[in-house]
């Protein structure tokens, strides 16, 4: 566990209880992370500043719960292709639901139809980011994506600041930063699946 994230290793910790629960699947946990995250973009798509606080709770949850299963697979053994890979689009899919969810919740605001335009946006970025990911995976390149860090911090872990913006009410400038951010970090996967494929021997 040296050097993984901070929310990794707490994650461990807690985690630790469920490797005495086979009947408890790593799967089962992404799955729940994926539901808790719909649930999060539905409340943001509402509009609602009540169902937004809500939201903003759900959505760090989602993401929290999102190392939790790589941990009970690593404790019980229970690894697999599958499950790394699922996890991996199980949080690409959560950025979409995130993204076009506060989109679609913010239309009514200065942004108007905007809002949503840098939603799906975002959620396209993030979909692309993902696919980069599996390529720089299959060129043999350590784990899918990958997110720069320091400190026991990741850039993934900016998601976090999501509760305390909403609760703060800057959604706009939340979604039109973050929004930024998956753009800018698809652009950087791109650029290391094409340094990769360079890399790459030529076959005959």
């Amino acid at each position: 566990m040296n050097g993984a994230p901070w929310d990794q290793r707490l994650a461990r910790i807690l985690v630790q209880p469920l490797a005495r629960w086979p009947a408890i699947e790593p799967n089962h946990i992404t799955t729940l992370s994926l539901l808790l995250a719909i649930g999060a973009g539905g409340f943001y798509a509402t509009g609602s500043a009540h169902a937004a606080n809500w939201a903003a709770a759900l959505f760090v949850l989602s993401r929290f719960i999102d190392h939790a299963d790589g941990e009970l697979a690593r404790l019980t053994g229970k690894t697999s292709r599958f499950g790394y890979y699922y996890d991996y689009v199980v949080g690409a899919l959560s950025s979409v639901a995130l993204f076009v969810g506060l989109g679609v919740g913010l239309r009514g605001t200065m942004l108007g139809g905007w809002a949503i335009v840098i939603g799906v946006a975002a959620g396209i970025a993030a979909l692309v980011a993902m696919a980069l990911g599996f390529g720089v995976d299959a060129q043999g390149d350590g784990e899918a994506g990958g997110y720069p860090g320091l400190g026991g911090f990741e850039l993934e872990d900016g998601i976090y600041l999501v509760a305390p913006i909403t609760w703060a009410g800057a959604l706009i400038p939340f979604l039109i930063g973050a929004s930024l951010g998956q753009i800018v970090f698809c652009l950087w996967m791109l650029a290391r699946f094409l340094r990769r494929a360079d890399r790459a021997p030529e076959h005959a």
